[in-house]
């Protein structure tokens, strides 16, 4: 979500509820259970792949100490030789709850994935940069080899940040990405790895498409166009009050399965590169289809 606090009371009241929204018990109602090691899981069917999927609970340090907790999906059926995590974050004031669809039809495409809920996010001030630094926490907690950095809108920033900054990163993946103070530009501007972003139209939830200098001045940027999405469709799910600020257009379960698709084909492709970034040939074709560089 936009994360900017102006003088306009519509979007400060805004902020406001979805920061009380983002303490409240969420949506999911996964019923974990304790596992043999302790920890909470459950294991779902995938309704794109038609695998399983475990989907358990944790919790890490961030950087700066405050408790981070993440869903961890583990399919059943793993990409042979994969060693590569997937890292994705929610939008300003959001939670892993809103990355849940995305997160689950990665872990179906073969790849495990985390999903964090950033704890440094205040309403004054989204922390973006500590925000990236607890992605690759994660990361470290989770053990990853090769991750995937993946983001919606401030978590796209944290994502570009944390893949610049994670020696071990294969790629970012973005989604209706949001700047904020140049930290985007400056984060993309020194990102050594392949970038993909989906983008919706301009709109006040997206800071008219600020992100896209930032996509401008990657090395290694392409960009899906989706035409008529609102921000909310780039979660799923998404609520009442997402639409109620951001607003909502006629067609949007179309858009939001055109979203998930776009986003885990690219996070697949990505997690073809090699550790240096180099994409095979195969990997190389199906990102070039329907995507337009930089």
């Amino acid at each position: 979500m936009w994360h900017r606090v102006g003088g306009n009371r519509r979007v400060v009241v805004a902020l406001v509820a979805l920061s009380l929204v983002a303490c409240s018990e969420g949506v999911l109602r996964y019923g974990f259970e304790p596992g043999q090691d302790g920890a909470r899981r459950v294991i779902v069917q995938s309704e794109a792949e038609g695998r399983q999927i475990d989907i358990s609970q944790g919790s890490a340090r961030g950087v700066q100490g405050c408790r981070l907790d993440y869903l961890l999906y583990s399919p059943s059926v793993p990409e042979p030789n994969s060693d590569t995590l997937v890292v994705v974050g929610h939008g300003f004031l959001r939670s892993y709850e809103q990355m849940d669809g995305l997160s689950r039809r990665i872990a179906a495409a073969g790849l495990r994935t985390s999903s964090i809920s950033f704890c440094n996010s205040r309403i004054w001030d989204g922390r973006h940069r500590q925000n990236g630094h607890d992605m690759i926490a994660l990361a470290d907690a989770l053990h990853a080899r090769h991750v995937i950095y993946v983001g919606f809108s401030a978590g796209g920033l944290a994502a570009l940040i944390a893949g610049r900054d994670d020696e071990r990163t294969t790629g970012v993946v973005a989604l209706d990405l949001v700047d904020r103070d140049g930290l985007g530009l400056a984060a993309a501007s020194g990102l050594d790895r392949p970038l993909i972003a989906l983008v919706g139209p301009p709109s006040s939830c997206n800071a008219e498409n600020n992100g896209l200098a930032a996509l401008a001045a990657a090395r290694h940027a392409e960009i899906h166009q989706i035409p008529d999405a609102t921000h909310c469709d780039f979660e799923a799910p998404t609520d009442w009050l997402c639409r109620r600020v951001c607003g909502e257009r006629p067609g949007s379960d179309r858009r939001r399965e055109q979203i998930l698709a776009t986003a885990t084909k690219a996070v697949v492709t990505l997690a073809g590169h090699d550790g240096n970034g180099r994409r095979s040939p195969a990997a190389s074709e199906s990102l070039a289809s329907g995507a337009r560089p930089m």
